[in-house]
Formats: structure tokens, sequence, C-alpha cells
């Protein structure tokens, strides 16, 4: 009897997956060689963006000798270097300009709806972020890798600017809801009443 056919095999009973936080994004796949005394090894190197669209990014690689491997490592190694930017209306806070290695990034907020203005590795790692308006220039190496590790370098160097973020983000509605407590508390230990030593001659008059 051909395994095929056994009535006690079970089809689809695998457990379904829990939802990943995180989106997972294959930049690229390329095949890289090595020369070694016995010859050329030849292994896949694969470059994996990883974001939540929230604020949080990370990018990542690995190598190994067959894609599915490489692009395994590579999540891996993304998840493991996240980085968290500061967001404000969907755009960034401030200007940033970063050189790292042959490339040169230049990134601008922008308003709301001028979208994601930007290319290539670029524009990949900024959807990931959830940059929604952004003005970016790439200058230097078409390097995907390099590219993309620019990127990240100049992500990593965005700080609020100008103090307190904007009135509609959680961070301030936090801080309202803390100062308010804050002062019911006050409110409340003013009102309680004070406690009054009487003798026993009192209460009988």
């Amino acid at each position: 009897m051909a395994k095929s056919s056994r009535p006690d095999r079970k089809r689809g009973d695998r457990r379904p997956r829990t939802p990943s936080e995180y989106d997972e994004v294959t930049l690229s796949v390329d095949r890289v060689t090595r020369v070694v005394a016995g010859g050329r090894r030849m292994r896949f190197r694969a470059i994996v963006v990883l974001g939540n669209k929230k604020g949080k990014v990370g990018l990542g690689t690995g190598k190994a000798s067959e894609v599915q491997a490489a692009v395994k490592k590579a999540a891996v190694d993304a998840k493991r270097h996240m980085v968290r930017i500061p967001l404000r209306e969907g755009t960034i806070p401030h200007q940033v300009n970063v050189k790292f290695k042959a490339a040169r990034i230049l990134l601008l907020p922008a308003c709301k709806g001028t979208g994601v203005i930007a290319g290539g590795a670029v524009r990949v790692i900024l959807e990931q972020a959830g940059v929604q308006d952004v003005l970016s220039k790439r200058f230097g190496s078409t390097n995907k890798l390099v590219n993309a590790q620019a990127v990240m370098k100049a992500l990593e160097q965005l700080k609020w600017k100008g103090g307190m973020p904007s009135e509609d983000t959680p961070e301030k509605k936090q801080l309202k809801e803390t100062e308010g407590a804050r002062q019911d508390a006050e409110a409340l230990e003013g009102e309680r009443l004070g406690v009054k030593e009487v003798s026993r001659k009192d209460v009988i008059q």
C-alpha cells in the first residue's frame, strides 16, 4: 500500500502561525563568491528590512549556501538591530545629512500630503519605519547595502527638536493625564478635615 493512500494520515492539521508584529521586506539577494585554496566558494547574501510602520525599523544581512537560509539569517539580524525613530505628524522632526562610506543621504521633513519622495533602499526603509511624508536625496554610491546602511545611520541621528511633541501625540496626552492626577491629589489633600482633641467635660456640656 502506498504511503499516500493511508487513511490515518491527516493533512492540514498544522497550527496557524501567529501574525508577526513586523513586516519583512527582502531588499536584495546577491550571489557572492570567495576564492579559497580548493577553488571558489559560492554563497548567497540577503538584505532584509523589518519594520512595524510605527517608528521601529531594522536592517540585517545574512549569508548561506541557500537563499531561504540567507533570508532567515538576515531577518534575525535585522530584528536584533532595531532602531526607534521619532515621528511628528507622519514626517521626521528635522533635517539630517549623513555620509557613510561612499554614500551621502539627505533627509528633509515635508508637509502632509507630500508622500515619500525617495527611491530604492531609501524608500523601502522609510516606508517600513512609518514615514509618510519626507523629501530625500542620495549622492555617491549606488550600492543597495551601503545606501541602506547610510539611511539607518541617518535615522539614528533623529531627535526631538523644539521641546515637547505636538498636542495630539501619546506622549503629550500621557503628560496631561499625569499632571491632572497630581492636581486632583493636591486638591483632595487640602479638603481633608483636621483632627481636634476634646475632653470628656466638653462633650457632656
